[in-house]
């Protein structure tokens, strides 16, 4: 049986915010904006941008854990909202911020080598 899915991009060209398909170009124009189209291979990437399932991700996996974790150091040692503020926020800050690039490249990538559009319905 052969595959009838191209072979995912490296996790390294992801990382590093590459396009799927030539690995060559940059995705970003900024931290998370996607470029419309690739300079060396040319394909759209206006439907490829994964909108509010990234921040599910985080949401679900990330600020979960952070308020989980603040409401144990409040049972645990009733500090003032100020400890909170200093020493649960940032960790849980950074954590949401640092792994978005990553995450927008995989869902990107997958979007690319599976060939999904948005309201595309097989007809086979």
């Amino acid at each position: 049986m052969t595959n009838q899915w191209p072979p995912l991009s490296s996790m390294k060209a992801e990382l590093r915010g590459l396009c799927p398909q030539c690995e060559q170009s940059q995705r970003y124009v900024g931290f998370l904006t996607v470029k419309p189209k690739c300079e060396v291979c040319g394909p759209d990437r206006s439907l490829a941008a994964p909108a509010d399932r990234l921040a599910f991700f985080v949401i679900c996996f990330i600020w979960v854990t952070g308020v989980a974790l603040a409401w144990r150091i409040q049972v645990a040692y009733s500090p003032s909202i100020w400890v909170h503020l200093f020493a649960a926020f940032p960790p849980v800050l950074l954590a949401c911020l640092l792994p978005l690039r990553a995450l927008k490249g995989w869902l990107i990538s997958s979007r690319f080598c599976f060939n999904a559009k948005e309201g595309m319905i097989d007809p086979d």
